[in-house]
């Protein structure tokens, strides 16, 4: 009973007790299967298990010869929970009863008789798009205490950025932060200076590459009155402003050499000279740096001091790209839809079944940040509920939904996510099977029906 009742809930809506037996014992060792025959007894089931996944057959009873019912059936379910991820099952027509299904909100369509490798494999994407919606969803009701500033991630890799975080957070270590652009470096250097005892002190951030080089040293250190060609008055510079704070040096392999030298002396006697100036000035302020630069190589070619790297990097944080977060990409769409839907009064929008696709295969070169821009402007732009992979500027996939049929598109991605995965460990299949969450000898039946060979990427 308790090995049950550990299982990830199933709903099977299917009047032919045939059939629904036989589903039931091809799925029963991985899911705790919820059986029902009609609309009634598939609603109560569904408000009282509350499953993440329904098979749903369109031909139902009292009108089992249209799909009318099932369709029927389909709308409740998705106004008990609108985010359930519903797979169509039926022998009911085959692409004008699909094309309804899956525009009335069902997220899979299935045709009989089932493969049941094939149902297997869906299955397994319908429950990992639902737990981390589940996971989202969580997070979201977590008091605000426990976010790191907006950061979301459940990715190992990510875990450990936040447990860095917690620790050197503590300390008055200088912090250098590396990653790519748009991975959210002035994200973690907030969280730093949110978590450490300068908390309620100002946090001071200089983008270094958005400055003249003419202008950035009275940027940082200030100036004095008459110090040059249009200094009318005194003015105090970012690092006299953090006192009691957090200075956050944005892309620090911009800064020029002889403002690198200068730096440098600031964080060895935490005292500055205004341009012009001749009085020191005690500056007490936590100094976090970042970059998406080699500074190591800045350092081989003398574009950058090694004595101010390890100045800096005492203490080096680096955020992976979005690419390599696995199971993040998901949960960070869905917060930003949440976040841009509620800006903009557009409540209950949700992603297309191609959307989520796209958004899992899409390499994002921009990062967190790319996301962030692509979601808000769907929601902005879009009229419907479900947002497209067009709606997000994103190629779903080869297959045209025009000029092919659904088998055929659903072949096409299966081939195309089996290679990616394939490609991505080097042809090892219990490392692909593991990725896509299917047993070894289900990666060979599929690899054997599609036709790839095991050196085949």
């Amino acid at each position: 009973m308790t090995a049950s009742n550990s299982k990830p809930k199933l709903l099977i809506v299917e009047d032919d007790d045939e059939i629904r037996t036989q589903m039931k014992w091809a799925l029963a060792q991985d899911y705790e299967i919820i059986l029902a025959s009609d609309r009634v007894t598939a609603l109560e089931a569904f408000r009282s298990a509350r499953p993440l996944v329904v098979l749903l057959d369109l031909g139902l009873p009292p009108h089992p010869g249209t799909p009318e019912e099932g369709l029927a059936t389909l709308t409740e379910l998705l106004e008990v929970e609108s985010l359930a991820k519903i797979v169509i099952v039926s022998g009911q027509g085959e692409r004008n009863n699909a094309l309804r299904a899956i525009g009335t909100g069902a997220y899979d369509f299935l045709c009989k008789p089932v493969d049941t490798d094939e149902l297997k494999l869906i299955l397994k994407r319908c429950f990992h798009v639902a737990q981390l919606e589940k996971q989202y969803r969580e997070m979201q009701q977590q008091p605000k205490g426990d976010a790191f500033d907006g950061m979301l991630g459940t990715n190992t890799r990510m875990q450990s950025v936040f447990d860095a975080i917690r620790k050197v957070a503590t300390t008055e270590a200088p912090v250098l932060i590396l990653g790519e652009s748009g991975t959210g470096k002035e994200m973690a250097a907030r969280a730093i200076h949110q978590r450490s005892a300068r908390k309620d002190g100002p946090f001071v951030a200089i983008n270094c590459s958005a400055i003249p080089e003419s202008l950035i040293e009275s940027e940082l250190f200030g100036h004095e009155k008459g110090a040059f060609t249009g200094a009318h008055m005194q003015r105090k510079g970012r690092i006299e402003s953090s006192t009691g704070g957090t200075l956050f040096l944005d892309e620090i392999g911009e800064v020029p050499l002889p403002i690198q030298v200068k730096l440098l002396r600031f964080l060895q006697e935490q005292c500055i000279e205004r341009v012009g100036g001749r009085q020191e000035i005690q500056v007490d302020t936590r100094v976090v740096a970042a970059t998406n630069a080699d500074l190591k190589k800045g350092m081989l070619d003398g574009t950058f001091r090694e004595d101010l790297f390890y100045r800096l990097a005492v203490v080096q944080l680096l955020l992976p790209p979005l690419r390599d977060r696995e199971g993040d990409i998901l949960l960070l769409a869905n917060s930003f839809l949440h976040q841009f839907s509620t800006q903009n009064e557009k409540s209950g929008l949700v992603f297309a079944p191609d959307a989520t696709r796209a958004l899992v295969r899409h390499p994002w070169p921009g990062n967190v940040r790319e996301l962030q821009n692509r979601v808000r402007r769907a929601v902005i732009m879009s009229s419907e509920k479900r947002l497209t992979a067009q709606d997000l500027e994103l190629t779903s996939g080869p297959a045209s939904p025009q000029n092919t049929t659904l088998k055929e598109a659903k072949e096409s991605l299966e081939r195309e996510m089996l290679q990616q995965a394939l490609r991505k460990h080097s042809g090892k299949i219990s490392s692909a099977a593991l990725e896509l969450g299917i047993s070894r000898p289900t990666l060979y039946e599929l690899m054997a029906k599609l036709g790839l060979q095991k050196s085949e990427p």
